[in-house]
């Protein structure tokens, strides 16, 4: 079937609602939700859907990759990365650097064995492509079973995730060049003072204009709060334009801005992210779905591609991966030998490579169809082998553990007021010996029990309202100290902040 202006429409539905349905059995067999959406694409691309549109994709993939960059940047806190801020950046700079250099030398090395030779610069911008990781996938499957990530792993990959993108998009821009045109020591130097320069401008581009984005939003008072995502919409994408039109890389200026965005005092932040935590899924579904629709099934069949895709695909995995980690986190003490094999695993490829690849085809580089195609194929088996195991082995290791959820929603309250919301679960050490009722517990001023939860009926409590073992507790406060010091003398185990 041909995308025509009738029947376009109605098939973007119904792949959607396929994509979502394939979402939820994803979440039930604890499988990345990504690989099923690339699936749906696949299934219709090779019985209904033609499509060959690699512009179309590019430009698709230019938009998601903005807002899911945007978005991870926009969850981050800084609280949380601050620690790892270091081994962080440095596996999404120095570990991309070195997965592109251990891969594209594996490429260069056994492609003449394999019947036709690949130069070694178009190796190197094979392993390039798909050098970055896809947090994503990863914490989707965790969040799926529940599970938390000791060691502080869970900040430093999605620092790692987040940040290594633009990284590898500039490798691959930087050996386009070199493989299109003459590299002479010249085009060499003024290559790589090119590369400086687009890192330099990103980071200066994102974080002003994140400082702006905050400012305006703060300032402009709409009085239509809906607007406030539009208005903010526009800022991801003026971002990036404005920083890529002068010499930036405008992914990594996203990403920063947003980091900038999300860790400042912000007016409607609820509405904004569940409007980017939304959308962010839908081009996510749109980008797999339209990959999924642009590989052509008989050619990623072909003997050569399975061959060099799988050995590609088992190196990266087994060999380039966990090297690169271990040479980048050399440093750093502090990571056990068990969290530097889960870190080695869980470098899972997502839709970025592939969109990446179809860079070298628009710019005509030699074995470009093929290195679309084995990028396709190595993505597919690093969702199949580490996807379905990451929580697995997490478990293993004994780095996972049952990570507890929400009773209560998310409660929206502008950044300027002192409030705080916690939940608490009531214990033995709480309540102490016989009934006890909730004046007694011993509270600060200020402070107030909103709701209970008990067996899952919710209820407004008073003060003689007796509290039993496994109630929750929706607090409020502005004594945020002095609730704390209060938990801590209550034997609270865990508090939940809202």
């Amino acid at each position: 079937m041909m995308f025509t202006s009738e029947n376009s429409l109605l098939i973007g539905a119904l792949l959607l609602f396929v994509a979502v349905m394939a979402g939820k059995a994803a979440h039930r067999f604890g499988a990345p939700a990504l690989l099923f959406f690339l699936g749906v694409g696949m299934l219709f691309g090779f019985q209904f859907v033609e499509f060959r549109a690699v512009e179309v994709v590019q430009f698709v993939g230019m938009i998601a990759l903005c807002i899911i960059l945007f978005t991870g940047g926009m969850d981050t806190k800084y609280t949380e990365i601050r620690h790892v801020i270091l081994p962080g950046g440095l596996l999404a700079t120095v570990g991309v650097a070195l997965t592109a250099l251990l891969v594209g030398g594996f490429v260069y090395l056994i492609s003449p064995a394999l019947g036709f030779g690949i130069p070694f610069m178009v190796s190197l911008l094979l392993a390039s492509t798909m050098s970055s990781t896809d947090s994503a996938s990863v914490f989707s499957i965790l969040r799926s079973k529940k599970q938390g990530l000791r060691e502080n792993l869970r900040p430093l990959l999605e620092l790692e995730s987040g940040s290594n993108d633009p990284m590898a998009y500039m490798l691959m821009l930087l050996l386009i060049g070199f493989v299109t045109h003459d590299a002479s020591a010249t085009g060499i130097w003024t290559s790589v003072l090119a590369f400086v320069l687009q890192f330099t401008v990103g980071v200066l581009g994102g974080y002003l204009f994140g400082r702006l984005a905050v400012w305006t939003i703060n300032k402009v008072n709409l009085s239509n709060n809906s607007l406030y995502p539009v208005l903010l919409l526009a800022f991801v994408f003026f971002t990036f334009a404005f920083t890529d039109l002068i010499g930036g890389n405008g992914y990594l200026a996203v990403y920063l801005a947003g980091l900038v965005i999300g860790n400042n005092k912000l007016a409607q932040r609820r509405s904004l992210m569940i409007f980017f935590d939304g959308f962010t899924w839908l081009v996510q579904i749109v980008m797999f779905l339209l990959l999924g629709l642009l590989v052509d099934l008989n050619r990623l069949l072909q003997p050569e591609v399975l061959i060099l895709g799988s050995l590609v695909g088992v190196f990266s995995m087994f060999v380039a991966r966990p090297l690169a980690v271990w040479m980048t986190l050399l440093p750093f003490r502090k990571f056990t030998t068990k969290a530097r094999v889960f870190v080695s695993w869980v470098g899972l490829r997502g839709a970025v490579p592939i969109i990446f690849a179809t860079y070298p085809l628009m710019a005509g580089v030699p074995h470009a169809e093929l290195l679309f195609n084995v990028v396709f194929l190595v993505t597919i088996l690093s969702l199949l082998v580490q996807g379905t195991t990451v929580s697995g082995l997490a478990s293993l290791l004994g780095l996972g553990y049952h990570e507890r959820q929400r009773t209560f929603g998310v409660v929206d309250l502008h950044d300027d007021l002192p409030t705080q919301f916690t939940e608490v679960e009531v214990n033995e050490s709480m309540i102490g010996e016989g009934a006890c009722t909730l004046s007694k517990i011993g509270l600060p001023q200020n402070t107030l029990v909103m709701m209970v939860c008990r067996d899952g009926e919710y209820f407004v409590p008073h003060g003689s309202t007796e509290l039993a073992v496994g109630d929750k507790l929706l607090v409020v406060s502005d004594l945020h100290d002095e609730l704390d010091a209060a938990y801590k003398d209550l034997g609270v185990d865990e508090v939940m902040k809202i």
